[in-house]
């Protein structure tokens, strides 16, 4: 629980699907307190968000309003209030909307997300992190990668912002096939040897994905391939196939990936294989330092 002498300037709060996380920051965007819960947006209606917030982040307020900037699916149609998309190419922030709130000690912004309007793709949450990565390198060309359980993979110019983006749910396949599809009897919970391959194999027909799915099955019954081994392949074939369909995203020019350690690492692990030396940044660093961005923009 976060501490009851902590005396922000402002509240970070990063809402997704699953989660929420919240930050106590100073006015130099330096955090203070950190707080988590596992009532996310998919989990409430909007009239239970600003309960469920101030559960979190009690202990942080005091008699004055303090200015609260959520970014993520908090801002989405099922969230708390609705904050429309931004249309590429933009900056990677549009303008907060306000949420409205019963308690008079928090005005809370949120954050827009980010659409394309051709081919059709959107995005929440992900906006904010390309902002704080931005923030660190304003002179940053180039495309980033953002994996996660709907990979984005990202055009940024320095002078125009996000020009265009693609979507890959290469981590909700693989949650799918590894635990609701006949491969769950076959995948372990860590994993073993055999990646690179698959990530190789994946990369120069990935056509033959579909069927290349099935055969970590079959080695299981028939030659009794190690589970740890087979959820490497099955890693390695579905961010291979990601691979492939994004090459023109990677094959020139300098790739920023950004997120969690244990993907970004896979990730790296697998441009590697294409002779591609990719740049690894934290996701919670640019999370809070997109929304130090914005809180400095639109609010300070």
């Amino acid at each position: 629980m976060p501490s009851p002498t902590t005396e922000p300037d402002w509240i970070a709060v990063d809402w997704g699907t699953s989660n929420l996380r919240c930050w106590a920051m100073d006015a130099n965007g330096q955090v203070l307190a950190e707080a988590v819960s596992d009532k996310g947006m998919a989990a409430l209606a909007p009239a239970e968000f600003e309960g469920v917030l101030l559960s979190v982040i009690e202990d942080w307020l005091g008699d004055a309003p303090i200015a609260v900037v959520a970014c993520g699916m908090v801002g989405s149609r099922q969230g708390w209030a609705e904050a429309p998309y931004a249309v590429i190419p933009c900056l990677p922030h549009g303008m907060p909307v306000a949420a409205k709130v019963q308690d008079e000690r928090i005005n809370v912004h949120i954050l827009s997300g980010l659409k394309q309007l051709t081919p059709p793709n959107v995005m929440r949450g992900e906006e904010t992190q390309i902002a704080g990565f931005i923030a660190g390198d304003p002179e940053f060309s180039g495309n980033l990668c953002l994996p996660g359980t709907h990979s984005k993979w990202v055009g940024v110019s320095r002078e125009r912002g996000v020009t265009g983006f693609e979507t890959y749910m290469t981590g909700e396949l693989f949650a799918l096939l590894s635990k609701h599809s006949v491969l769950r009897h076959s995948i372990g919970a860590s994993a073993g040897d055999g990646f690179d391959e698959a990530v190789a194999e994946a990369m120069k027909a990935p056509e033959s994905v579909v069927t290349r799915l099935f055969e970590i099955r079959a080695g299981d019954l028939l030659n009794a391939v190690p589970s740890a081994d087979a959820r490497a392949r099955l890693s390695g074939l579905l961010i291979g196939a990601e691979l492939a369909a994004a090459r023109h995203r990677w094959h020139v020019g300098t790739v920023g990936l950004i997120g969690a350690p244990d993907l970004t690492d896979l990730y790296a692990r697998a441009l590697a294989t294409q002779g591609v030396e990719a740049r690894i940044t934290d996701g919670t660093s640019c999370t809070l330092s997109g929304l130090t961005a914005a809180y400095r923009e639109f609010v300070a």
